[in-house]
C-alpha cells in the first residue's frame, strides 16, 4: 500500500519536547525587570533621604552669577535659597541687589526695584539689628527714590560700623537722589578709598562725578566698575551717558553695542541707538532702530514717541501722526499719571495734523490735551487763541476714534 503524504495525517518531523522550565530569554527579561524595579526603588529612597541643596552652595552660585553679570541666574538661585530657608539673610541681601541692578537693565524691569524694597522691608522687621540687612534696605530705599529714609538707615549702620561698604554707598546714592551732589561725592570718595575693589562704590563715585559735571572722572570711575564686573549691563548704559555728555558719540555707540552683545534682544539699547542716530541725523538708522523697538515692545509708549518724532523730523507727517497717536493712546490706556506722561505725543501729533491741514484730528487732539491737563500741576505747553487753531476755527472736531487717547 502506498502512503499518500499529502493526505496522511502522519508526521515524520521531529517534535520539540516541552520542558518544564521557561526559556532563557524570559528568565533574563524577568531578572532585568526586577533589577530595574529595585533600582527605581533605591533611587527614590536615596532621593527622599538626601538633604536639599545646601543653602551656602546656592548663595555662592548666585554670587558667582552676579559677578559675571548674569542677574537672571543670580535672582533664580537666591530665590531658591529663600524657598529652602525664608529667613536666609544673605540670600535676601544678594537678591535685593540683583533685583535693583536688573531694574536698570531694560525698559520693562523697573518693577524689580519695588520688589527689592518689599523684600528687605519684610525681613528687617524680623531682624532689625542685622547691619548687612539694614544696609541692603538703605540701598533699596535710595533706588526707590526715598532719599531721606535711605540716608537715615545708612547713617545708623555707619554709626555702628563706619567701614560698612554698602551702607556708605547707600548714603552717597541717597544724597545723589536728593540732589546734594557735594555730599554724595564726599561719601562715594570715602567708599572707594575704603573699598577700591567694590563695584558698587566705583559706580556710586561715577554717578557723583557725573552729577557734579565732572564727566571725565565719571567715565574713569564707571570704567573701573566695568573692570570689576564687565558683564553688568547697567554700567554700559551709564558709560554711554557720560560719553554723550562729553560729545563722544563713538564711545556711547560702543557702549550700547556692548549691551546688545550681552543681550541681543535688549530694547532699551535699541531706543538709545535710535535717539543717538537721530542726533547724528542718520535718519535711516534711526527709523530702523525705533521700528525694532516698537516691534519688540509694542506696549512701550516711548518707542512709539521716538519713532513718531523721527518721522516728524523727516517731514513724513502722516506717519508721525500715526505713531504719535499710538503713543498717546497707550499712555491713556495704561492710566499713566498725567504728570508722568510724555505730553509731546499730543503736541507733535497736533502739529503734524496742523501741517497736513487735518483740522478734525487737530481739534480732537488739542481738546483732549486741554481736558487732560486742566486739573494737573504741570506747565501748559500748548495753547491756541480762544477761537481755536488758525484755519480750523470752523472745523468740526473729530470723532472719538481719531483723538489721541482713544
Amino acid at each position: 500500500m502506498r502512503i499518500k503524504r499529502n493526505q496522511s495525517r502522519l508526521s515524520f518531523r521531529h517534535r520539540r519536547r516541552r520542558g518544564g522550565c521557561m526559556s532563557l530569554a524570559v528568565i533574563i527579561g524577568l531578572i532585568a525587570g526586577m533589577l530595574l524595579i529595585s533600582w527605581s526603588w533605591l533611587e527614590r529612597r536615596i532621593t527622599a533621604l538626601s538633604p536639599p541643596p545646601d543653602e551656602s552652595d546656592l548663595i555662592n552660585s548666585a554670587l558667582e552669577a552676579f559677578d559675571r553679570g548674569d542677574l537672571d541666574d543670580a535672582i533664580v538661585m537666591a530665590r531658591e535659597a529663600l524657598v529652602n530657608n525664608p529667613s536666609q539673610i544673605n540670600a535676601v541681601i544678594l537678591l535685593s541687589r540683583a533685583l535693583i541692578y536688573r531694574s536698570y537693565q531694560d525698559y520693562d524691569t523697573e518693577s524689580d526695584r519695588a520688589a527689592a524694597l518689599e523684600l528687605t522691608t519684610e525681613l528687617i522687621q524680623r531682624y532689625p539689628t542685622n547691619l548687612d540687612l539694614r544696609a541692603a534696605h538703605a540701598f533699596a530705599l535710595q533706588a526707590n527714590r526715598q532719599p531721606a529714609a535711605a540716608a537715615d538707615a545708612a547713617r545708623r549702620v555707619l554709626e555702628e560700623n563706619p567701614d560698612h561698604g554698602l551702607a556708605r554707598v547707600s548714603l552717597a546714592l541717597a544724597y545723589a537722589v536728593a540732589g546734594s551732589n557735594e555730599f554724595a561725592l564726599r561719601e562715594s570718595l570715602q567708599a572707594v578709598r575704603a573699598h577700591p575693589t567694590m563695584m558698587d562704590a566705583q559706580r556710586a563715585l561715577a554717578i557723583s562725578y557725573g552729577d557734579n559735571g565732572n564727566y571725565e572722572s565719571a567715565v574713569h570711575s564707571v570704567e573701573s566698575a566695568i573692570a570689576l564686573n564687565g558683564r553688568l549691563i547697567p554700567l554700559y548704559f551709564e558709560r554711554a551717558l557720560y560719553a554723550l555728555q562729553l560729545g563722544d558719540v563713538d564711545s556711547a555707540t560702543y557702549a550700547y553695542m556692548q549691551v546688545l552683545a550681552l543681550d541681543s534682544e535688549n530694547v532699551k539699547a535699541r531706543l538709545r541707538l535710535c535717539e543717538l542716530s537721530s542726533l547724528l541725523r542718520e535718519r535711516d538708522a534711526a527709523i530702523a532702530y525705533c521700528t525694532a523697538v516698537t516691534e519688540r515692545a509694542p506696549s512701550w509708549a516711548d518707542g512709539w514717541y521716538q519713532l513718531g518724532r523721527e518721522y516728524f523730523l523727516q517731514g513724513n507727517f502722516e506717519a508721525a501722526q500715526t505713531n504719535l497717536h499710538q503713543c498717546s493712546t497707550l499712555q491713556v490706556m495704561q492710566e499713566i499719571p498725567v504728570e508722568e506722561r510724555r505730553l509731546e505725543c499730543w503736541y507733535l501729533q497736533g502739529q503734524a495734523a496742523e501741517i497736513r491741514g487735518d483740522c478734525p484730528t487737530l481739534l480732537a487732539t488739542y481738546n483732549e490735551f486741554r481736558a487732560m491737563t486742566a486739573n494737573s500741576d504741570i506747565a501748559q505747553t500748548w495753547a491756541y487763541p480762544p477761537e481755536g487753531p488758525p484755519g480750523c476755527t470752523n472745523a468740526a472736531p473729530a470723532t472719538s476714534n481719531q483723538s489721541g487717547g482713544s
